[in-house]
């Protein structure tokens, strides 16, 4: 039977990753039990990870969160030291070693899942595990179909053209409400067509999220940062650290077959569908998500 940990208060503090740039992190749960990392998506904040996800993995893990540079309340310092999204999985690690941590599961969504392959490769003795949702694989083997026949990477669908419209508008500033009014269209379109749409969860989610970060403009760092030099496909072949790749049925940003190709680049890992899910966390899959992530860091526990 599974251990149940007491959940404890929050801890929050700041991490230098870099001389001069800080990371808000915050830690839940048992300090004792196994330590799991949360790595957002491209410009998201930690916030991004939800309450009942969170609380849910603390109940048996030291569950880590923190906000990426230019983001939340990090460091902003793209515009005078621009860095490379590489240098973002270094952040990962720096995170670790800064609060003590020797060993990690690790989770990952979107970027956020590139980082943790990128971890995967270069700092395997830091990974405990790994779970990656809604990203691609860092590897230039290409796609096997069921029938055998193997398609290239640069063959595998794109992001969903609506998505890909709404990036290419410039963000402007028209007050807070009208940003709400934005971030939750944006939800609207990764959240895929298969659940109902919940416009007031994304809504006070993103209340949240700029309550923390103390403004409501967004940064492009990330869009804007070099990201050449990501390609992994040897290290990820020879892994041998567990991988559970996530499978979403809705995914619009990496759709079907992009999971499946990532479970068969990365050695052993193993697919797990969770019916619905887009490029995003909302209610229903709360549960069906924190089942997947605790039978795969938990294994026969």
């Amino acid at each position: 039977m599974r251990q149940v940990r007491k959940v404890q208060k929050s801890r929050e503090e700041y991490v230098e990753v870099v001389p001069g740039v800080r990371l808000w992190t915050e830690r839940r749960g048992d300090p004792d039990a196994p330590a799991l990392l949360l790595v957002m998506g491209a410009q998201a904040s930690g916030l991004g990870w939800p309450e009942p996800l969170v609380e849910a993995l603390a109940a048996h893990h030291h569950v880590i969160r923190y906000d990426h540079r230019d983001t939340g309340r990090s460091g902003r310092p793209y515009d005078e030291n621009p860095y490379r999204i590489t240098d973002l999985a270094h952040d990962a690690v720096a995170v670790l070693d800064g609060l003590g941590v020797e060993r990690a599961h690790i989770v990952g969504l979107s970027l956020g899942g590139m980082l943790c392959q990128l971890m995967l490769a270069d700092r395997p003795e830091r990974a405990l595990s790994a779970t990656l949702l809604g990203t691609c694989a860092l590897s230039e083997t290409p796609y096997v179909r069921p029938d055998g026949v193997r398609v290239p990477v640069a063959e595998l669908p794109g992001i969903a053209p609506e998505i890909l419209e709404m990036w290419s508008r410039p963000v402007e500033d028209h007050g807070p409400e009208a940003e709400l009014d934005r971030r939750v269209e944006h939800w609207r379109l990764l959240s895929g067509d298969q659940l109902a749409f919940d416009a007031a969860y994304f809504r006070e989610l993103e209340r949240r999220v700029i309550e923390h970060a103390g403004g409501y403009l967004d940064s492009s760092a990330h869009a804007l940062a070099d990201s050449s030099g990501m390609l992994r496909t040897a290290e990820l072949a020879a892994t041998r650290v567990p991988t559970l790749v996530v499978s979403a049925t809705a995914e619009p940003v990496f759709p079907p077959p992009h999971a499946q190709h990532i479970a068969q680049v990365i050695a052993g890992a193993r697919l797990v569908e969770i019916a619905g899910m887009g490029h995003s966390l909302p209610p229903a899959v709360h549960a069906p998500l924190a089942k997947a992530i605790l039978e795969h860091t938990l294994g026969g526990q």
